[in-house]
C-alpha cells in the first residue's frame, strides 16, 4: 500500500529556506509509517495533546515534524516543520 504525503504551506516554506529536502522528510515519514506497521525501526515519535491532538511529533536532530496520519486513506499531512524551539508556538 502506498502512502501519499501532503505538506502545508508553512512546511514548504521551511523546506525552501533550510537545507532539509522533501526527500529527507519523506524518508523520516516512511520510517514513522513502518513504526506504526509494527516494524522495529529507529524513529522518535510521540502523540501530541492539547491543540495538537490527533497529530504526531517526529523528532530528528533539532528539527521537529508535526504530522497527521490518516491510516484509513493512507495519507500523511505534514502540518509543521521547524526547529525545536519554534515548532509548538
Amino acid at each position: 500500500m502506498s502512502w501519499r504525503i501532503e505538506t502545508s504551506k508553512d512546511a514548504e516554506k521551511f523546506l525552501s529556506k533550510n537545507e532539509l529536502t522533501i526527500d529527507e522528510v519523506r524518508e523520516i515519514v516512511a520510517r514513522a509509517i513502518r513504526f506504526f506497521q509494527g516494524e522495529d525501526v529507529n524513529v522518535n515519535i510521540k502523540k501530541l495533546k492539547g491543540k495538537w491532538a490527533d497529530f504526531y511529533r517526529v523528532r530528528t536532530g533539532r528539527i521537529r515534524i508535526i504530522a497527521e496520519f490518516d491510516f484509513e486513506d493512507s495519507v500523511v499531512f505534514i502540518e509543521e516543520i521547524d526547529w525545536r524551539g519554534n515548532t509548538y508556538k
